[in-house]
């Protein structure tokens, strides 16, 4: 155990580096390949998350699983991410956050294999619920990269950058795995499997780069913090490894900031709308809309697709236009979000319409929750202990988000109508379901997350 410890602990403070020529360039040189790689491995960490999703209408149409035991494993695993978020958030301030994040991709690749094997409820739940706890490896590991590397004058568009990973995993997952559950490749296994294998070697790869790419704190390579390279005034990184005893006592002071409770909660509603998005949009748009597997996730991917340049114009907005306040932006994207989500679910049935909507709606959610998701929280948290701060903040959304995938399941099948056709012995059961509760449940979500974040528009920040 302790040699397991010694392994994933942060590195001591190297001799620094005198020459000042050396220190910008290894600057340059870490900054760069690290807002890459995180953002690059963490979108490809998605795939593991996000697999079930994708096959869940498959294993529904197989008899594996009823919609209700379907919503209770997708709802294991986010509340086995709320719990690894919010505990690996508070392990990730004191971890070489390298060696951190590369296990918990890789076990998350392990788990995936393991659910391509399993059709039983116990044995997939509890599958799905361990992939929930390693996932909650990659967000705490990256924003404590962020607080290491990255100045406070700049944050918001870094952590803008690093949130399109959301996109980028989410759009691989719902077009690409959905891609080969339609046409898998023949002789080699059911199309269903297809979505967990694929995504578990994907993530073995994720593993390797973040483990050859990633850097612990800039001291361990001799290099000073980045407050005093950026001289943004700021507070500095971390302590050193060993001040274990300060890390603990800063961590706590996140409990006693009110605002960070408002922002937990206004995080956790918008997350029972995201998570309805991804784990019953594809359905939806299947069941209701009478689109096909491939075609109805496509819809979702454009959707993703467009969350990508909501991420990143967050960041900008919110740094540039309104001088790092975050409260204004979290208004107009907040509106971005709602407005189009009605269309979805209350407007024409259109597919052009629809399609729009589900750009406006990835936009503007991608916006508000790389806000409310996080980097809210970090501006008002102090710096060195950014990993509690995230984690502090993911039980909350994830506790939500898992609650959504049950109470919509449950909605879901309470709404079950069964149609039995009259053309012999073995007439086939063709079973409808009414969305109606479930859509005002994920509606108003979105409206109270809204109001709670509008609440903060003078909150103030701190470091």
């Amino acid at each position: 155990m302790s040699a397991i410890l010694k392994f994933f602990a942060a590195g001591e403070d190297a001799p620094p580096i005198g020459d000042a020529a050396e220190v910008d360039r290894l600057y340059r040189l870490h900054r760069r390949n690290i807002i890459v790689v995180i953002t690059l491995c963490y979108g490809l960490g998605y795939v593991c998350r996000l697999a079930f999703n994708v096959v869940k209408k498959p294993v529904m149409d197989a008899g594996i699983f009823t919609p209700e035991q379907a919503g209770l494993i997708g709802s294991m695993l986010l509340y086995g991410y709320a719990a690894g978020k919010f505990g690996n958030g508070f392990l990730a301030d004191y971890s070489n956050v390298k060696r951190f994040f590369a296990f918990g991709i890789l076990m998350s690749a392990l788990l995936n294999f393991g659910m391509s094997l399993s059709t039983m409820l116990g044995v997939s739940a509890l599958l799905w619920a361990f992939n929930g706890w390693f996932q909650g490896f990659g967000a705490p590991s990256s924003v404590v990269a962020l607080a290491n590397w990255f100045g406070n004058d700049e944050r918001g568009r870094y952590y803008g950058i690093w949130s399109t990973a959301h996109s980028i995993g989410e759009g691989l997952t719902y077009l690409g795995i959905a891609f080969l559950i339609a046409m898998p490749p023949k002789g080699l296994g059911l199309p269903w499997q297809w979505g967990f294998w694929t995504p578990a070697a994907i993530c073995v790869l994720a593993a390797f780069l973040l483990y050859r790419y990633l850097q612990d704190r800039p001291q361990t390579l001799g290099l000073p913090p980045i407050a005093a390279w950026s001289q943004d005034g700021g507070s500095g990184a971390r302590p050193a490894a060993h001040d274990a005893s300060r890390i603990w006592k800063d961590q706590l002071k996140v409990l006693a900031i009110p605002s960070l409770w408002v922002i937990a909660l206004a995080s956790s509603s918008m997350y029972i709308t995201r998570y309805a998005i991804n784990s019953w949009g594809n359905v939806y748009l299947q069941e209701i809309r009478g689109f096909d597997l491939f075609d109805a996730n496509l819809f979702i991917f454009l959707n993703t697709a467009a969350g990508i340049l909501g991420c990143v114009a967050y960041g900008y907005m919110s740094d540039k236009l309104f001088n790092a306040r975050r409260p204004p932006t979290n208004l107009i994207f907040g509106l971005l979000e709602l407005v189009p989500l009605l269309v979805i679910f209350y407007g024409p049935a259109n597919s052009y319409v629809l399609a729009a909507a589900l750009v406006i709606y990835g936009f503007g959610l991608s916006g508000i929750l790389a806000s409310l998701g996080g980097l809210f929280a970090i501006d008002i948290a102090p710096r060195r202990v950014a990993g509690a701060a995230m984690g502090f903040i993911g039980v909350f959304s994830y506790l939500g988000a898992g609650t959504q995938d049950y109470i919509s399941g449950k909605l879901i099948y309470d709404s079950e109508i069964r149609v039995v056709f009259s053309i012999g012995e073995n007439a086939p059961t063709v079973f409808f379901y009414d969305y109606t509760a479930p859509i005002i449940f994920w509606v108003g979500a979105s409206v109270l997350s809204l109001l709670l974040a509008a609440s903060l528009w003078r909150a103030k920040t701190r470091d």
